[in-house]
């Protein structure tokens, strides 16, 4: 006779007690995902990400560029984007990680052990919560994924554009200088 498995579902307070051991906790409706710590690549990525991004946000005043450690905890979720764009919490709300604003921009880059999640799990995650802009960095087909509300994810491998609806120009950059020196 064949028993169906029980899954466990895990909470945020049994996440928040496991120890500093390098690898990345994430919670998405329960489900627990571990990622041991990213190649070089992956972050040299981000930082060049980070370059282009950060005066683009600065000089439209949409928040901050926030890196791993930063969370969106929503509903008992708490995913850890590779990288996002949110307003900064009110400085009342200190430590209070579920009362920060939505990231307008989240980007996750693929990984061998983050493929099926960044596709999956976290894109139907963070379009329920209403994240308006995300994008799947893979390195491997040197292209990104933008992935909005309402029309099809579109794989691009040329000219990168982002236009939030509060700032007056978008960002554009050529993928390529993603993928090797600016």
């Amino acid at each position: 006779m064949h028993m169906a498995t029980r899954v466990k579902r895990w909470t945020l307070d049994e996440v928040h007690s496991f120890p500093d051991d390098g690898n990345k906790y994430e919670l998405i409706h329960g489900e627990l995902f571990v990622t041991p710590p990213p190649p070089t690549d992956h972050e040299t990525i981000l930082a060049r990400l980070t370059r282009l991004l950060e005066p683009y946000v600065e000089r439209h005043q949409l928040g901050l560029v926030y890196h791993p450690r930063a969370v969106v905890r929503v509903r008992g979720s708490e995913p850890e984007p590779d990288l996002m764009v949110r307003q900064p919490p009110p400085t009342h709300l200190k430590n209070d990680w579920e009362k920060v604003p939505l990231p307008i921009l989240v980007v996750e880059v693929l990984s061998p052990f983050t493929r099926r999640r960044d596709h999956a799990h976290k894109r139907r995650w963070y379009a329920e919560i209403g994240v308006r802009d995300y994008w799947i960095v893979d390195a491997e087909e040197r292209a990104v994924t933008v992935v909005n509300p309402g029309v099809d994810a579109q794989v691009v491998t040329d000219l990168l554009r982002w236009h939030p609806a509060s700032a007056v120009a978008p960002f554009e950059c050529r993928v390529a200088s993603l993928f090797e020196p600016v």
